[in-house]
């Protein structure tokens, strides 16, 4: 019997679950609902614990309170996807309820997954059951029963998990799209698939427990300033295990220090672990003065001028190509004089970026379906942005939380995140933007003005299923809407123009076609075209997207 457990078994029987759901993630991504190539559930929830766990396993000073430390930090910076930020909280409650604790038994784990439960519910604005919010509040509420009785943490776990499973079956029950999908909810069964993971560990299965950080350059990349003369070339960053008080002065007197040795920096605090990253010509410097405060973890320093030799002669044509965006103005941040408001927007395609600079956004964040960025790309993003009140724009429903999680992670400046779900509802929220009026004018503005655009999306099915009452095959074309599949054929153009006639009406005054990079310009001029005649009263306009996965993006205003 099993009656307590200490740090090394709860890093253990973490470290089990990430391993888990790693090795399960692309059976999760393939529980989407919509049978799309862009599946990425399994993905961000592995990205975000597995950000954790490589602090995990590289801490060296292994108690209650570092654990949870490492883990609530990790995940929460790591967090990708709504999957991925929803997990971050479950952790971070979780961890709250045993930090303080050297070893747990049953009821400190029964008390800890009720923490979990009621920090991620309060950080979705609309909970929704049917989810991994469901599963994990019937886990702990199983939790809470089992405590009063059961003392074996073995046999606590094993009835938990199979509590989880019960729940997770059910939600098809109660999310119609899941049943009329044939699917369960996939985060449900990415959190099924790390408390699985952690009974593993708990019973002495044989686990490979070594995790890397995950890089952010293979999953999403924030767009660099390009130079080639580099100012401070050693790329520095570590984590302080705080020992001491580090309020908003110390803080700020940290940043100026910083400043003083180098550029680039950030430094993000949370609970009792600051994440710094600066650019400067002696990191020792740097070291040294964070010494103060508490021990360091996670520490990584690279030469930048040696990187960037190598990366001139292994891909000169590359730079060669980013000289030449730049010299169109394309490349993002732009350096300038502090200002009032700055933007910040996810994109991806070259053509919708040139869109999205042109409007003025300051800083470009490479991403969206398939790339979600995680809460440390968007707080690496707004530490580039030189204003006082900082507008983001994630432009996919699944990046909203994790912009809003880095909005309550920064102190320095006033985040405002614009709830925008598709690229069309993006630039619209920027043609909108009056400068002369406050930032909450503008927030309020572009919050109306983006519900007033209808968004449709042109792509393949990844395969065969039943959805919104169509019968879908694998290879079919689809066009989906703001709430749903719209349209199914075999052509392209016929099926983006069968999704239109849903979108536009008698009040539709424009119609924006955004082509992406499978589709010849010639091919979207000639939909164009044929949308012009089907619908006079609308004026048509064709742009170069360039974005991956969707044939097209549209827009009804």
């Amino acid at each position: 019997m099993i009656k307590t457990i200490d740090a090394r078994m709860v890093a253990k029987m973490f470290l089990g679950g990430a391993k888990n759901l790693e090795s399960k993630k692309e059976w999760i991504n393939e529980l989407n609902v919509f049978p799309v190539p862009d599946g990425d559930t399994g993905t961000n929830m592995t990205l975000t614990i597995t950000a954790a766990a490589a602090e995990v396993n590289a801490l060296s000073d292994l108690n209650m309170e570092n654990l949870s430390k490492c883990i609530s930090s990790g995940s929460l910076r790591g967090a990708r996807g709504n999957s991925g930020v929803i997990l971050s909280q479950l952790l971070r409650g979780f961890t709250k309820g045993i930090k303080e604790h050297e070893e747990l038994d049953v009821i400190d784990l029964a008390g800890a997954m009720q923490k979990a439960v009621e920090t991620a519910y309060k950080a979705v604005m609309k909970p929704k059951e049917g989810t991994i919010l469901t599963v994990a509040k019937g886990a702990a509420n199983k939790a809470a029963e089992l405590a009063q009785t059961e003392e074996d943490i073995e046999e606590f776990c094993i009835q938990i998990l199979a509590e989880a499973e019960a729940v997770l079956e059910k939600t098809p029950d109660m999310l119609p799209v899941l049943k009329e999908a044939g699917v369960v909810d996939s985060g449900g069964q990415g959190l099924v698939e790390v408390l699985r993971g952690a009974l593993d560990a708990l019973q002495g299965k044989e686990i490979d427990y070594a995790f890397e950080a995950p890089r952010k350059e293979n999953i999403v990349k924030i767009s660099p300033q390009t130079e080639t003369d580099i100012k401070f070339g050693y790329c520095t960053e570590f984590i302080i295990m705080l020992e001491k008080p580090f309020d908003e002065r110390t803080e700020m007197d940290f940043k100026g220090f910083l400043e003083s040795i180098g550029d680039s920096i950030v430094v993000v605090s949370d609970d009792d672990i600051v994440k710094v990253h600066v650019h400067t010509n002696d990191p020792g410097l740097a070291i040294q003065r964070a010494l103060q405060y508490g021990g360091l973890s996670r520490m990584k320093i690279d030469n930048m001028r040696l990187e960037h030799e190598e990366k001139l002669i292994k891909d000169a044509s590359k730079i060669a190509a980013e000289e030449a965006k730049k010299e169109k103005n394309l490349s993002a941040p732009k350096e300038g004089p502090h200002k009032e408001m700055g933007f910040i927007a996810v994109s991806a395609g070259e053509g919708l970026s040139e869109i999205f600079q042109s409007l003025g956004v300051d800083y470009l964040i490479e991403g969206g379906q398939t790339m979600n960025p995680s809460t440390e790309d968007m707080l690496q993003a707004i530490s580039q942005v030189n204003a006082d009140n900082i507008f983001i724009l994630p432009n996919n429903k699944n990046i909203i939380l994790a912009a809003n999680q880095a909005g309550y992670l920064t102190k320095d400046k006033k985040i405002y995140v614009i709830p925008t779900k598709t690229v069309p509802q993006g630039i619209t929220a920027m043609i909108n933007y009056i400068p002369e009026e406050t930032p909450e004018q503008n927030e309020a503005r572009m919050q109306s003005e983006i519900m007033n655009v209808k968004t449709g999306q042109v792509t393949y099915a990844v395969r065969d299923t039943r959805i919104d009452d169509k019968e879908i095959h694998e290879g079919d074309i689809m066009g989906i809407g703001d709430k749903g599949i719209l349209s199914v054929g075999k052509d392209i153009a016929d099926t983006t123009l069968d999704m239109l006639d849903q979108m536009v009406d008698d009040d539709t005054e424009i119609v924006s076609v955004y082509y992406g990079a499978e589709v010849e310009k010639f091919q979207a001029e000639e939909l164009g075209r044929r949308a012009g005649e089907r619908y006079p009263n609308a004026e048509v306009e064709v742009h170069d997207g360039g974005q991956p996965v969707y044939y097209y993006v549209i827009s009804a205003e």
